[in-house]
């Protein structure tokens, strides 16, 4: 499962640009709604600060 390391999450936005299954949405930081979230990957390949992780 992935988690956003909240002290690296800069709320750019690109992950919920990237999330196939809509399952990212940005408050302060990124928030992964688990229960839509499939495990692809794709925020994680595309996050620039590195703040998504497997």
């Amino acid at each position: 499962m992935v988690k956003v390391i909240a002290e690296e999450c800069v709320a750019c936005g690109i992950c919920v640009d990237a999330c196939p299954q809509d399952a990212i949405k940005v408050e302060d930081i990124a928030v992964i709604d688990d229960s839509k979230c499939v495990d692809c990957g794709a925020c994680v390949d595309e996050c620039p600060s590195a703040a998504i992780r497997a």
